[in-house]
């Protein structure tokens, strides 16, 4: 998408000029398959420095599969189209999907308070869990601080010191939302949008509050189960990736060596219902290409989901929904979808609006690459001029 939605918020996409840590392995490949310019921008992810890539497309051609670079740096492994990768905040489309479902069994609206099934977890520094909807944590006007932007948390978490040492802590989800209650809010309930991971830790309790069962439970039983994503779990607390799986890099911004650290192993517990899922490229395409054919939700929900609201003045074809972001490409094409970042990790799934033709990738590094460009690619490809004679 044109803003990156990941565990520390929303910022510009960034496209560095890096030297690159590996050779495309791909580059030279002939694109029999009509996805030549979206392995080419595969390509210039990791010329510009990310390690590798690895994405599927899907249309009515059939799947595409392609990767570029490693997935290993130490061993020089390339990139594995089957690769199982952190998702990141494409999470929240998941917990989303549930509560709309819950919605429309009866069993909550989404004008229901949090207050209503949390009493007194939103509290404190003018929060106030009684003036907050449910539909507003989806949207992300809710006001509630987003606790990854505490200068503390930041340090702990993502600052190379802070990491290192405390990747393997477990964070309640408890803990999280105190971090967040501990500033003021953003703006009044409803009055702006700002992206806040607190919102969705918070709608993870609401559907154990609902349920009696976890969030986690939740998806596995009403999404991976029914649609067979075989690649998709939620590992709690578990620390390493289940294979096929590459590892994960990040250059952390304090680090004044500016090294390449393989951040692979953490504790996911720090992302909640905000962040933790993990998946591949085939079960997120299949899973938003069914979300968006009405396979999940009644039309009803589904309708709810895709009311956005807007993102930035600057970019007016950009919204966000219930955890489903619409955008507007170059060439006029409309996409619904959402992408993720975690440490080492950054993901993009997108979808046309009636769910047939998809494309999911990620890249195993944080700190550059376009992914944009790799999402223009694919769906508006530039024609190639005709000769003049």
């Amino acid at each position: 998408m044109s803003v990156r939605t990941g565990l520390v918020g929303v910022a510009a996409v960034v496209s560095v000029t890096a030297g690159a840590l590996a050779t495309p392995a791909l580059a030279d490949a002939p694109a029999k398959d009509g996805h030549r310019a979206t392995r080419q921008a595969m390509d210039a992810a990791v010329a510009a420095g990310v390690p590798g890539v690895t994405g599927q497309a899907t249309d009515k051609y059939g799947t595409w599969k392609g990767t570029s670079g490693l997935g290993d740096l130490r061993t020089n492994t390339p990139r594995g189209d089957r690769d199982r990768y952190r998702v990141g905040s494409i999470t929240k489309t998941f917990v989303a999907t549930v509560l709309l479902q819950l919605e429309a069994e009866g069993r909550l609206s989404l004008d229901d308070t949090v207050d209503h099934w949390l009493p007194g977890v939103v509290t404190g520094h003018g929060h106030d869990g009684r003036k907050i909807t449910v539909r507003r944590l989806l949207n992300h006007t809710s006001g509630i601080y987003n606790y990854t932007a505490d200068k503390d948390f930041q340090q702990t978490v993502f600052g190379r010191d802070g990491f290192l040492k405390h990747r393997y802590d477990t964070w309640a989800p408890g803990r999280l939302v105190s971090v967040a209650m501990a500033h003021k809010p953003d703006f009044a309930p409803g009055t702006s949008w700002n992206y806040s991971n607190t919102n969705y830790v918070l709608a993870g309790m609401v559907v154990k509050r609902v349920t009696g069962h976890s969030y986690a439970d939740e998806i596995r039983r009403r999404i991976i189960e029914p649609l067979h994503l075989r690649a998709t779990s939620l590992p709690g607390t578990a620390v390493t990736v289940p294979r096929p799986a590459g590892r994960a890099y990040t250059k952390f911004p304090d680090d004044p060596d500016e090294k390449t650290y393989d951040v692979t192993e953490l504790n996911p517990s720090i992302a909640s219902s905000a962040g933790e899922m993990v998946s591949d490229s085939a079960d997120l395409n299949r899973f938003y290409s069914a979300l968006l054919r009405g396979r999940l939700l009644p039309a009803a929900q589904l309708a709810e989901m895709k009311k956005t609201v807007p993102v930035s003045k600057d970019e007016p074809g950009l919204g966000y929904g219930l955890a489903l972001m619409r955008q507007k490409l170059s060439c006029g094409k409309e996409l619904w979808g959402h992408s993720g970042g975690i440490h080492g990790s950054s993901t993009d799934s997108v979808t046309t609006p009636d769910g047939r033709h998809t494309l999911s990738f990620n890249f195993n590094g944080d700190w550059t690459g376009d992914s944009q460009a790799v999402i223009e690619a694919e769906f508006c490809p530039k024609q190639p001029e005709e000769k003049r004679s």
